[in-house]
């Protein structure tokens, strides 16, 4: 069975405290939650919540960007490559590629339904 993104996410979340040789309680008290919630989030027992999730990374002083792309590598089956799609139309949708130090990230484009554009040209302005 593959590993669920909650045990995922719980054994980099359990990575980072133990390398700052910081305690649960430690972070649980940065984050505002409390000890045996965080410890079950560690165990993958518990889905964090963004919010959450924001408040722990944020308590441990690392990006939640590069968590999760630590937890993406993590969940990538031994010896799979990451699906390179260039810059392709699909549909309505446009397919942009990236790349920086070294990782590739891959962005799909959906352009607003027509009787919606004004109204996001509105809200952008």
């Amino acid at each position: 069975m593959a590993m669920l993104l909650r045990e995922a996410l719980g054994d980099s979340l359990r990575r980072v405290r133990t390398q700052q040789g910081r305690t649960l309680r430690e972070v649980s008290t940065g984050a505002r939650v409390s000890l045996g919630y965080l410890s079950e989030v560690e165990r993958g027992q518990k889905e964090a919540s963004s919010e959450l999730l924001a408040a722990i990374c944020d308590a441990l002083d690392v990006e939640i960007a590069d968590l999760l792309l630590e937890v993406g590598s993590a969940m990538r089956p031994a010896g799979a490559e990451p699906v390179v799609v260039g810059a392709e139309p699909i549909g309505d949708a446009t397919v942009v590629e990236s790349a920086e130090a070294g990782l590739t990230a891959t962005k799909v484009v959906i352009p607003a339904p027509a009787g919606r554009r004004d109204a996001t040209a509105l809200a952008a302005a």
